[in-house]
């Protein structure tokens, strides 16, 4: 089991920025890729960017693209997601999640470890 813990939620006005993290541990060598999901009250998790452990490779949800940067330290076990023009929609508890799949994308189903998720509050 991959344990995932995220870190650095908070509050933020609209337009600012704020970075979040996660760090892995336990079983992190069935890894391919690492995600993160978010989800607001009454809603499925949304996702939110993807990136594969090994090469790097970024998919991004359409609410945030242009604006939200993943990146990870995989010699750290770590990941960041990086919030730029934050709106109040983008309110939401954050959630890291881990695929054994490289190219697993926007599907809850592919991510077999999640975090217990990091608040970010957007205010207007």
């Amino acid at each position: 089991q991959v344990r995932l813990v995220e870190s650095g939620g908070g509050l933020v006005q609209t337009g600012g920025s704020l970075r979040i993290s996660c760090v892995a541990s336990g079983r992190t060598a069935s890894t391919a890729a690492m995600a993160w999901f978010r989800q607001t009250p009454g809603k499925e998790h949304e996702f939110v960017a993807r990136i594969s452990w090994n090469e790097g490779s970024i998919y991004y949800g359409d609410s945030v693209k242009g604006r939200f940067t993943i990146s990870r330290d995989k010699w750290k076990n770590m990941l960041y997601l990086q919030m730029d023009s934050l709106k109040p929609e983008d309110t939401a508890v954050y959630y890291c999640a881990a695929s054994r799949l490289a190219y697993s994308d926007n599907s809850t189903v592919l991510y077999n470890d999640w975090g217990q998720g990091t608040q970010v509050t957007v205010s207007a």
